[in-house]
């Protein structure tokens, strides 16, 4: 039985190596993403990395690290019938799921989500809104800078911390009954509070006078994108969102130009969400699929 432990900051340097290691993964996988969310559980065991996640069930996400894949999927499929329970593997890109093909023929059942697809954006498209399919993002931008005049952007910090809870309390609470996930939502975003700096966030504000409208929090995924946590702002005010994204993007891009993508996360089949993240015209998705053992 692999030796698994609860995941805590102390792997963070290490599981980057791991990740580095691997075929790019979906925002689920970002350390920021594992640490924040469900009970993750890590164990490092010869050249590989293995996760157990726990959320409303028990799975484990594709090992991370190169040596022998076959050896690192019977060690999981040994661990879960240890465990007596079902084997299922996620986060599984389609180089992994070739191999698992090739390598297991008639062992695994494979299916995918594509509520769980990851919409990833150019970051020059969000930052600069150009051409004609970007004339309703920059009619909204126009409008609210023509609405709040004084507005300014700020990144993170503990001068705006209390105006931040104030505007996410309050957008919680105009969700409430819409979601069953709202109350943990909100433990999680207290989390990412609380372990902003250690987790390597960036943050950006955007404030009319001294009131906060809108926020967001994202940290590296890879070395050239961005994985967006978080972003709220106050739905009655016109293009709060679109200024958020636009001013975010120009931030990570000035801060880091080696940064070429944003990873916006997925639309979880949200009908709504998923228009809101189709009109931005991502640059790609991240498709990911599921394998059960037979």
């Amino acid at each position: 039985m692999l030796k698994f432990e609860p995941i805590s900051l102390e792997h963070k340097e290490i599981y980057k190596d791991y990740y580095k290691k691997s075929c790019p993964r979906g925002c689920e996988m970002s350390f920021g993403n594992l640490f924040l969310w469900g009970e993750q559980k890590v164990a490092i065991d010869g050249d590989f990395m293995f996760l157990l996640s726990t959320f409303s069930k028990s799975f484990y996400p594709f090992p991370l690290g190169v040596g022998d894949k076959k050896q690192a999927i019977e060690k999981i499929m040994e661990d879960a019938k240890e465990r007596g329970i079902p084997l299922v593997i996620t986060s599984i890109c389609e180089q992994d799921k070739t191999f698992l093909e090739q390598n297991f023929p008639d062992t695994f059942e494979f299916s995918y989500n594509d509520g769980s697809f990851d919409y990833v954006y150019d970051i020059n498209d969000l930052a600069d809104l150009l051409g004609k399919k970007y004339h309703k993002k920059r009619t909204h931008l126009n409008n609210f800078k023509k609405a709040h005049q004084n507005y300014r952007i700020e990144p993170f910090n503990n001068e705006n911390l209390g105006s931040i809870r104030q505007l996410v309390e309050g957008w919680y609470s105009q969700k409430e009954g819409e979601q069953s996930s709202i109350e943990y939502e909100k433990k999680v975003f207290q989390k990412a509070l609380a372990n902003f700096s250690a987790l390597d966030m960036e943050g950006l504000v955007v404030l009319d006078e001294d009131e906060v409208i809108a926020v967001t929090f994202a940290s590296p995924i890879e070395e050239n994108t961005f994985d967006v946590h978080f972003e709220k702002a106050k739905r009655e005010v016109d293009g709060a969102y679109v200024v958020i994204n636009n001013e975010f993007a120009k931030y990570i891009r000035n801060k880091y130009p080696n940064v070429k993508y944003l990873n916006r996360e997925e639309d979880m089949g949200i009908e709504g969400l998923r228009k809101s993240k189709q009109s931005y015209y991502p640059h790609h998705q991240v498709e990911k699929y599921q394998a059960k053992l037979k």
